[in-house]
């Protein structure tokens, strides 16, 4: 049988009195997930009987919600594909996304990617739930991408993300000489006109901002550090295209894929506040293989 999502909490003396209602909204369950809750599978209980939101609750009791079942999107099927899995626990799960993967699947990649992973590892968990990514990495960038097991840990971490509190750190090797040791590009990001992939830097935009520092040059390239302040679609492509300097490996913001065949971008720091173990956590992982051999071919 799948096991479903479950919270559960001792009353404290501080929060006796207070309706089940009040205290699931304190602890960051919304009136829509109140009414999934209610009507599609799932439950509330108080010392293992059910009851309803207009409880009071007195101190020492359990309460527990349990989350309805969630249902993957029809077509979406689990695959035996390994994950690199660099931090998992029963609410999220931080990945390490090799290059050429797409992380959810799409009319050209159908097949092959992260979310098929997952719903396969889900399976063995014998976990009833589907795919939310909270830090999403175009199918080219490798890195660290963050997981929500549940649509409500989803909805937390976008509320810490939105917030500040879920912060990454990306490297990347772009053309030129980048003159500045260190700056920030704020130009506002839009979807091109004639392209339903491609952004471009455009004052009707949304507001993006990215943070840059030089870790090495070389004869015409230079190697990157960079932290997002936003997280629009292509931002850190977009952004290096717009001051001169695209990506290696880029062909579609003017990169040459001459020395990798790939963007060479890569999420290489990740760092967030868990909002149920009310911790800070950060991971890092390396430079993946081939961004190393173009970093000794260009040096």
């Amino acid at each position: 049988m799948l096991s479903q999502f479950t919270l559960t909490w001792v009353i404290t003396k501080q929060e006796e009195g207070k309706l089940i209602r009040e205290f699931l909204k304190e602890n960051g369950i919304s009136k829509t997930a109140l009414t999934d809750i209610k009507f599609h599978g799932g439950a509330i209980y108080v010392n293992d009987q059910p009851v309803t939101v207009r409880h009071r609750l007195g101190e020492g009791e359990r309460l527990r919600v349990v989350f309805p079942p969630e249902l993957p999107s029809e077509g979406m099927a689990p695959e035996a594909i390994p994950l690199d899995i660099v931090y998992e626990d029963e609410y999220v799960l931080v990945i390490n996304k090799p290059p050429w993967m797409a992380t959810i699947p799409s009319r050209q990649h159908p097949g092959g990617t992260l979310a098929n992973a997952l719903l396969y590892h889900y399976q063995k968990q014998q976990l009833a739930s589907t795919i939310h990514v909270v830090t999403r990495l175009d199918r080219d960038t490798s890195g660290l991408v963050l997981v929500a097991k549940h649509r409500h840990l989803h909805h937390l971490l976008s509320t810490l993300q939105k917030q500040g509190k879920v912060t990454r750190r990306y490297e990347a090797i772009c053309h030129g000489r980048v003159g500045k040791d260190e700056g920030t590009i704020d130009a506002p990001i839009a979807r091109k006109n004639d392209s339903i992939i491609a952004r471009e830097v455009r004052e009707d935009g949304q507001r993006a901002v990215t943070h840059f520092r030089v870790l090495q040059r070389f004869h015409d390239y230079t190697h990157l550090s960079l932290r997002l302040e936003t997280g629009r679609t292509h931002q850190i492509r977009v952004h290096l295209a717009h001051i001169g300097h695209p990506l290696v490996g880029d062909e579609l913001y003017g990169g040459s894929r001459e020395a990798i065949s790939r963007q060479a971008l890569h999420s290489k720091e990740l760092s967030f506040f868990h909002p149920l173990k009310q911790q800070q956590y950060t991971f890092s992982c390396p430079l993946p293989d081939d961004m190393k051999r173009l970093i000794e071919r260009i040096r």
